[in-house]
């Protein structure tokens, strides 16, 4: 017994880890509980275990068997306390946020979640004693990544049920099917957020592909791959797309060192020749790109996905407003009226991304009824219609496009302009006037949004971690190493690169879970490198 009680202390945060690589892609954003009334960031169980491990990682480091002793420890707490001034600056200096207990508990939900993303690097680097425990970590993750494609899949064609955070009734663990032009989500809660994990491990997997000796593990990466590279298309995510084609293009020029120009070069052609056949002539990616490049008749004509359609017919109803909606339910919510697709609807003067004409919003139009002939009175009251107006962006970019362009971009631009050094503060970018609530945050362009709630400190310090671990790890690519760490350097290095691509789009490092395996990763790749004592010592 104590034997095992001894074992079980100093292998804890592998087996954290070995938890976590598995648990953070595999579990869907169920909520349990919501911390503030009405908004979008609820309480999952991922957080509650990552707060187990890391109460676990601060009495170990006091007991001396855990360290935070990195190349990024003092950099994370840097940005950590650039935010902590940036919302004091947001509270008492320019007053972007109330005085009052639901803004301020907003503000510091926000900036607890940084904490909480770089916490995981920590049990990682911890558990990692050495590459043999990294190595059985990634091959671990190839068949994490098989359980997260065929739980996409059965979304696609098996309308698998969705637990989606698009919004705030469909985030309080409302159960959903998907419907024709839906995008996948799999256990993500959103497609972008699926689509940036997808760029990560497509590039590591093609990379311990082309890098690997053993013929069982080479075929394993190669058909995971080809699996996600699917659920890649049916995200329908632009930005991740091209962040992949971008990743791949990184990965075989740093290949190109290692095993020559044309060993790269033809390798690179086939990859992506490949990959953009399948885009352009299956799924609704290309629908999107086409919209883009306004040339919807040519994606039409030369369709081949007719057969890729769901196996089974839809549901009667697509919602289904099941129990699992009073999870987090306050007693003041009402419950949201599902609605079936309006057939033939009038969809002429839409934006080329939009699908149905759905009214704005309602509003309360009064019936009269004229009685004995001169007496005219309310009677009853319906709900009036409004009908959604389109800007010109939407239009000419498409919807999604114009949401940024109109919207999110410019009042991120205004938050920088309110402090330039320490922005205004976190979660105030979506607010039209400083007392209001907003129920969720959102920039979809990560540099933006760092810029407008935490100013230039802020942005420097932050994308400075990212920018010293490329650096260090960069360096030894010059060494003489195992293929499986050489595959797993290059792979880094250049999905990195990908997800900061990525972040021109999205909000890519405030994505949960995306978050959590960028950083998980780089706990596996440091330790890798600067914990194995022949890896140090390579020539």
């Amino acid at each position: 017994m104590k034997k095992l009680l001894n074992w079980f202390d100093n292998n804890i945060f592998t087996i954290f880890s070995f938890f976590f690589l598995a648990f953070i892609p595999l579990y869907p954003k169920i909520p349990l509980f919501e911390l503030i009334t009405g908004y979008i960031v609820r309480v999952r169980l991922e957080d509650i275990f990552l707060l187990i491990a890391f109460l676990v990682f601060l009495i170990q480091l006091v007991r001396k068997k855990a360290t935070i002793k990195t190349i990024i420890f003092w950099p994370m707490v840097i940005y950590i306390v650039i935010g902590f001034l940036s919302s004091l600056s947001a509270i008492f200096l320019i007053k972007t946020v109330p005085l009052e207990k639901i803004h301020v508990l907003k503000l510091f939900l926000h900036w607890l979640r940084r904490v909480e993303y770089f916490s995981i690097f920590y049990i990682f680097y911890n558990g990692i004693k050495n590459f043999k425990v990294a190595r059985k970590m990634l091959i671990f993750s190839a068949f994490i990544l098989i359980a997260v494609a065929i739980y996409g899949y059965g979304q696609k064609y098996l309308y698998w049920p969705v637990y989606s955070t698009m919004n705030r009734e469909f985030s309080k663990g409302m159960k959903l099917y998907l419907t024709e032009h839906a995008r996948v989500p799999s256990t993500f809660g959103g497609h972008y957020d699926l689509a940036a994990f997808t760029v990560i491990f497509l590039t590591l997997f093609i990379s311990f592909y082309f890098l690997l000796s053993k013929k069982l593990l080479r075929w394993l990466y190669l058909g995971v791959f080809i699996l996600i590279y699917w659920l890649l298309i049916l995200t329908a995510s632009r930005a991740s797309f091209i962040a992949y084609l971008v990743t791949i293009t990184v990965l075989l020029i740093i290949l190109s060192f290692k095993k020559g120009v044309w060993w790269s070069l033809s390798r690179w052609f086939v990859l992506i020749s490949l990959s953009m056949f399948v885009m352009i002539f299956f799924g609704d990616l290309s629908d999107r790109f086409a919209q883009l490049l306004k040339m919807p008749e040519i994606r039409e004509k030369y369709q081949l996905d007719k057969l890729l359609r769901p196996f089974k017919p839809a549901p009667v109803k697509f919602v289904t407003l099941s129990k699992d909606i009073q999870l987090v339910m306050d007693v003041t919510d009402e419950r949201p009226v599902p609605q079936k697709p309006q057939q033939g609807g009038n969809t002429a003067n839409l934006p080329a991304d939009v699908y149905e004409d759905i009214p704005d919003s309602y509003e309360e139009a009064s019936k009269s009824a004229t009685m004995a002939g001169f007496l005219t009175a309310t009677v009853s009251a319906e709900l009036a219609p409004v009908a959604r107006t389109f800007s010109e962006n939407a239009y000419k970019y498409g919807l999604s496009t114009a949401i940024r362009l109109d919207t999110l971009w410019p009042r991120a631009i205004a938050g920088f302009k309110k402090n330039i050094l320490l922005g205004s503060g976190y979660s105030t970018l979506t607010k039209e006037t400083v007392g209001q609530f907003t129920e969720a945050e959102s920039t979809d362009n990560d540099y933006l949004r760092t810029l407008g709630e935490t100013g230039l400190l802020g942005f420097i310090s932050f994308f400075g971690i990212i920018f010293i671990i490329l650096f260090n790890v960069i360096k030894f690519l010059r060494k003489e190493l195992d293929p499986f760490l050489l595959a797993f350097i290059a792979g880094f290095i250049s999905f990195s690169i990908g997800l900061l691509i990525n972040a021109l789009y999205i909000d890519v490092f405030e994505a949960s879970k995306v978050a959590f395996i960028f950083w998980a990763l780089t706990g596996i790749l440091l330790a890798s490198l600067y914990k194995d004592k022949y890896i140090k010592n390579a020539k």
